[in-house]
């Protein structure tokens, strides 16, 4: 059951408004981080129809952005590209440890780091997503082939994301380790790991069950595009 008024429950505008803050752009009571980080638009939990104008004006006509948290249905005249069902799941007694063979990737590594994204597609990585917080890497003859990071920040936790393994190393373990090394590092903040995946993700929420990560919410993540000005009207 999902915690009442938890940062958890918008995480986007409680990592925006709190440890994000300095990413954050903002239009009236609409937040997004730049589009080159992530492309993720928050709205507070209370809503009236001048924060889907903030909404709209701080995103741009035409634009794509994606919706999670209370409110992910947006006006009806935004068109909705795509609706993702996830789960979000939280450290419930994972044995957090660092890994001697992780090394922290830095700017220099984002061009591996999005071609590895690219062949495995473990969510959205971007050219400064780096910014996000700390990335770890595991490499064979030089070459990155398994990671994981942080992403979202709500006051108190951290998202771990953006896991994934080359598939010639898969079922060796790697993607685990480095699960546990950014646990690790979460929990030496005294912050508490979380992550998102998707429903239909089976494999990947039977693997953090077994390292000690609990079902808390099973949040919708929605795509949509935002209307032109002469659409807004014709719906209005």
């Amino acid at each position: 059951m999902t915690e009442h008024l938890s940062p958890l429950d918008n995480p986007v505008w409680t990592s925006l408004n709190g440890p994000h803050a300095h990413l954050a752009e903002k239009h009236g009571r609409a937040l997004r981080y730049p589009v080159d980080v992530a492309p993720f638009l928050a709205v507070p939990d209370r809503l009236d129809e001048a924060v889907w104008r903030d909404a709209a004006e701080l995103a741009g006509a035409g634009e794509e952005l994606t919706l999670t948290g209370p409110h992910t249905l947006p006006p009806d005249s935004w068109q909705v590209a795509d609706v993702i069902p996830g789960v979000q799941l939280v450290d419930d007694g994972i044995d957090a440890r660092p890994d001697r063979e992780a090394v922290r990737l830095g700017r220099a590594d984002v061009p591996e780091m999005i071609d590895l994204v690219r062949r495995t597609r473990p969510g959205p990585f971007l050219p400064r997503t780096i910014e996000l917080g700390t990335y770890l890497g595991i490499r064979r003859d030089g070459k990155l082939v398994a990671m994981a990071g942080e992403r979202l920040r709500p006051p108190g936790w951290t998202e771990i994301s953006a896991v994934c393994t080359d598939p010639a190393f898969r079922g060796n373990g790697l993607a685990t380790r480095l699960v546990l090394a950014v646990a690790a590092g979460i929990a030496d903040r005294g912050e508490i790991p979380f992550l998102h995946t998707g429903a239909a993700n089976t494999g990947a929420i039977r693997l953090y069950e077994s390292l000690g990560f609990r079902l808390r919410h099973r949040p919708d993540f929605v795509v949509a595009r935002v209307p032109s000005a002469a659409e807004q009207r014709r719906v209005g």
